[in-house]
């Protein structure tokens, strides 16, 4: 049976699941639309979290950014493991003990302000926006191998399917469908591991087949690293293992991306407001835990996958004829994520450090010599001929090592359920800061039920739409977008829950002022630097990292301000004081 024969049979029983599921947990009250009923098991809501918290950046991104930069490119993993420790420990309690629907509530509450409340569910709204939009682009490109649609196709399918499972199930939907999906995703992640990791080492677990030596072939007894460090090198790369060598990025670039991955993941808003479906404090606290053991799985093992997906690469298209490329390197050809420029018209794919042409593969139309797809780019100086997009290296990675057709389209699969988990968590974040934050709490206290869920419903709809067209003109690849994201999360959510639980003294006009100038410094130097083609000017920090300074700015400017401003009410101070005491907790309420 074709690959494409067993992705359709793959993707369609996973969609007929998530969907059977949503339609099973369809909600008609606020309290389930928004947290589920507040009655999830924290080993069900640690799976959900994981799901969620691994998004198409984490499958799809995370092994291929590990795979082309090397040890640099662990600062992605470290930076999102070390974020969810931090949400474990200094938020997920407290936030669960405060017991209320969404982020925007807590700090509208806590800043007994609704102008702090108008920014927070601002500041949701566009970090939940910049993340759904990385997401359906992952959905785009495993559609557009997988079943032979173009990206954009493979998006609107991908829109219509969370659309579905979000808007009638709200978070309770999403819960269950979010179980289902982690148990599908870290099968899809694992097997192919496996297979790899035994082909290339002999070794079944790839966490150690990734420290072992090669057992068969011309590199047989050398040790793989050891041998991808010499590959690199050999073609102008830098070592493999090599940090901060020579083209790698800056060591305090390096820190700034992994501290804005950090402090970013704990200011999630979809990841935050899951910790409101569990009945307990101990029920937070324990999903906090479950989830960490869940998405351990997958982390520990991207970086295996992201040596073995280059040791293969390399080997399979470097210095061999274009007439001679394997099957996967066409077929990934045709979708534009693959693309070759002979630049010395000697036939033959030379992969070498630097880009092959400028910008992204712009594609002519017509077929040269070899039959290759012909682009229009202005080629560059480098001697590289070969450029590949880094989001293909999971769902290439089957294909490359020769593995059976039903595999690789369970890793399609896959790499669906890790999107569409993400997308559909994001997507009640914004609709329920347009619907609950905004109009319900803002607007019109006496709203019905039934008007609420309308309208959450609604916003659904319209941030699907958003995110498609984001999703289909996206500025960056799946994981450069998402971190954006963890960027604008930084610079506004993480300092102003942290201060908001552990001291009193900050005061509405303190939070107001943090919030604003964090998340305005970090908006203003990622549009400089991303789309106005402004050089990184702050110490040669990248977009990616600015966060970080963001985060400081915040902290910096609430301090000042509080000091400076009137301390909070009485009752809002001995608030912060009960929250503190992270035990107890009944359900989530409506205020």
């Amino acid at each position: 049976m074709s690959i494409q024969m067993w992705t359709y049979i793959m993707v369609g029983v996973t969609f007929a699941v998530y969907m059977g599921i949503a339609w099973a947990s369809r909600v008609r009250d606020t309290k389930g639309f928004y947290v589920a009923g507040g009655g999830v098991p924290p080993l069900a809501n640690g799976m959900a979290t994981a799901a969620d918290w691994m998004s198409a950046a984490s499958f799809l991104g995370m092994a291929g950014l590990i795979s082309f930069y090397g040890y640099a490119g662990c600062m992605y993993l470290m930076g999102w493991t070390g974020g969810y420790v931090l949400l474990a420990l200094l938020l997920a309690p407290y936030l669960r003990k405060f017991g209320k629907f969404t982020v925007p509530d807590f700090v509208g509450d806590r800043y007994y302000s609704g102008t702090a409340r108008l920014v927070a569910l601002i500041c949701a709204v566009f970090v939940s926006l910049t993340y759904v939009a990385g997401q359906m682009r992952g959905v785009g490109i495993v559609f557009s191998r997988f079943l032979e649609v173009d990206v954009n196709t493979g998006v609107f399918i991908g829109m219509a399917i969370v659309f579905f499972y979000a808007g009638i199930g709200g978070m309770k939907g999403i819960t269950w469908t979010q179980v289902a999906q982690y148990v599908v995703l870290i099968v899809a992640f694992l097997i192919p591991a496996v297979a790899i990791s035994m082909k290339i080492t002999g070794t079944p677990v790839p966490q150690l087949g990734f420290g072992s030596v090669i057992s068969s072939g011309p590199d047989a007894g050398i040790y793989l690293l050891e041998k991808l460090d010499q590959i690199g090198t050999d073609l102008g790369f830098s070592a493999y293992t090599s940090a901060f060598g020579a083209g790698s990025k800056p060591m305090i670039d390096v820190f700034c991306i992994t501290m804005a991955l950090m402090v970013g993941t704990a200011g999630l808003p979809h990841v935050i407001v899951r910790f409101y479906t569990v009945p307990t404090v101990r029920g937070a606290r324990l999903s906090a835990v479950y989830a960490i053991l869940f998405i351990a799985v997958l982390y520990t093992t991207a970086p295996a996958v992201a040596a073995f997906a280059r040791y293969n690469l390399i080997n399979s298209l470097n210095d061999v004829a274009y007439t001679q490329a394997p099957t996967w390197f066409k077929n990934w050809e045709k979708t534009g994520l693959i693309a070759w420029l002979d630049k010395n018209g000697d036939g033959i794919v030379q992969f070498r450090k630097g880009d092959a042409f400028d910008g992204k593969p712009a594609f002519s139309g017509e077929f040269g010599r070899d039959g290759q797809r012909m682009v229009i780019n202005a080629p560059t100086d480098s001697p590289n001929e070969l450029y590949v997009d880094r989001d293909i290296i999971v769902l290439a990675n089957p294909e490359i090592a020769n593995l059976p057709p039903w595999v690789i389209a369970l890793v399609a699969a896959g790499g669906l359920a890790a999107a569409l988990s993400t997308a559909s968590g994001l997507l009640l974040v914004i609709a329920s800061s347009i619907s609950h934050d905004f109009y319900y709490r803002m607007v019109n206290r006496q709203a019905s039920e039934k008007q609420r869920l309308l309208l959450g419903r609604i916003m659904i709809g319209v941030a699907v739409c958003i995110a498609g067209y984001f999703g289909i003109n996206p500025p960056g690849f799946v994981a450069q977008v998402v971190a954006l994201a963890f960027g604008l999360a930084a610079s506004s959510f993480f300092p102003t829950l942290v201060l908001g639980i552990f001291w009193k003294r900050a005061s509405r006009e303190g939070a107001i002022a943090g919030m604003v100038s964090g998340i305005g410094f970090t908006m203003f130097y990622i549009v400089q630097t991303k789309f106005m083609g402004v050089a990184p000017w702050f110490m040669g920090i990248s977009p990616e990292g600015i966060g970080s300074v963001g985060m400081i700015i915040n902290f910096v400017v609430t301090i000042a301000v509080s000091h400076m401003t009137p301390p909070p009410p009485q009752d809002v101070q001995d608030m912060v004081e009960s929250i503190r005491i992270p035990r107890g907790a009944g359900a989530a309420i409506d205020h």
